[in-house]
């Protein structure tokens, strides 16, 4: 991490995105990003899916904070991207009144690069990685004494599920119940290490941007939709038991039936929207119909689909149902790009829903093989070079 000028590069912490087996929906204080449910996700590998973020201070920095994504200069003006930014100084700015020998890098203006390797804005959880990093990096800028937990407070206030991804393995955001928002915050249920055989086979539909953001469409959802008081009050509390205990008791089999339900219920109460709002298409059908005859042939639930705000497929299964699931659907999708990564065993199609499989050969634009991920941890890798600017690559 580049603190500034004259002090040595400090590197910037690699973020892995997240993705939920149930999902927030709806705010109940849109300015703080407090939600009307609670939400458990799994924080994805690095090594597959990342984030990369450096931060520095410096007084020959332009006097405006700075944000370079993907090489794209971003507007860091508006209201949430600000109040990360302002919990932070005001937290390194304590840390300098109760110290005075501590460089007055709450003073300086903020030059933040970063960098991911997955769709922006698709229904992949980039803005809560993105805003996860962000804050976890200015964090280790300023030095900040603050646990993942009380920095998920500051994240919340980015992207709501950016407090999840500031964990690894299996992270429950709390929803709270004061209206400050200083009770609503992340913990970890289990870290990977627990349940270390979970993994997700990513079906890439549109890397196109949503049509309807999920802010915009939570907040529709919330003001129209007669189903969403029922899921929230009803639904996800039930939910939020069942799968808690999954995880701990590594139970597949309930695992996956909640995971599908409570994709089903959320893109129910999408549907219920007025105008209603649409995130999964006919290649998103077709995973599902194709998920469903996975589990036919097996004889029981092997494989889990879930979607969040976006067309994309998400399959979990366990390392030793590879075969049967990833090596299913690697049968009649070889062709697309993404299996190079991983050493997929053969599988048989035979069975499966043919329509739904020839929807997925014409939809699908590549796959992402991952598994459940560790920590965000930080890379000796700096994209801020000793004098200030971006490293070209």
């Amino acid at each position: 991490m580049l603190w500034s000028s004259k002090i040595p590069p400090h590197h910037g912490p690699l973020y892995t995105k997240q993705l939920t087996f149930h999902r927030y929906w709806g705010k109940r204080d849109p300015k703080l990003n407090l939600p009307t449910n609670s939400s458990i996700s799994v924080t994805l590998s690095q090594s597959d899916l990342r984030t990369h973020t450096t931060a520095a201070a410096s007084s020959t920095f332009p006097s405006a904070d700075s944000l370079l994504l993907n090489s794209s200069p971003q507007d860091v003006t508006g209201a949430r991207t600000q109040a990360c930014f302002r919990e932070l100084r005001a937290l390194r700015a304590a840390l300098e009144e109760s110290d005075s020998s501590l460089p007055k890098l709450s003073q300086l203006p903020l030059r933040i690069v970063s960098e991911n390797n997955f769709p922006t804005a698709a229904g992949l959880a980039s803005s809560a990685a993105g805003f996860a990093a962000l804050v976890r990096a200015i964090a280790n800028l300023y030095e900040l004494p603050s646990s993942p937990t009380d920095l998920s407070r500051i994240a919340r206030q980015g992207s709501g599920s950016a407090c999840r991804s500031l964990f690894g393995g299996y992270v429950a955001w709390q929803m709270g119940e004061k209206e400050d928002g200083s009770d609503s915050l992340a913990v970890q249920v289990a870290p990977a290490s627990h349940w270390p055989t979970i993994r997700a086979l990513i079906l890439v539909v549109s890397a196109e941007k949503k049509g309807v953001s999920s802010t915009s469409g939570m907040q529709i959802t919330v003001s129209t939709s007669s189903l969403f008081p029922h899921r929230a009050k009803v639904v996800v509390p039930k939910h939020m038991e069942l799968m808690t205990k999954a995880i701990l008791d590594k139970d597949f089999q309930t695992f996956a039936e909640v995971t599908m339900k409570d994709s089903n219920s959320f893109h129910s109460t999408c549907a219920d929207t007025y105008p209603p709002i649409f995130y999964m298409n006919d290649v998103s059908k077709a995973a599902i119909r194709v998920v469903e005859g996975i589990n036919a042939k097996a004889g029981k639930l092997v494989a889990a689909y879930t979607f969040d705000a976006g067309p994309n497929a998400v399959i979990y299964y366990e390392e030793e149902n590879t075969a049967a699931v990833a090596g299913a659907v690697k049968s009649f999708l070889g062709g697309v790009d993404g299996w190079q990564s991983k050493d997929i065993p053969a599988g048989s199609p035979d069975g499966l829903d043919e329509r739904a499989v020839q929807v997925l050969r014409d939809g699908v634009a590549r796959v992402i093989l991952t598994q459940v991920g560790d920590d965000p941890v930080r890379t000796q890798e700096s994209l801020i070079g000793e004098d200030g600017e971006p490293v070209k690559k």
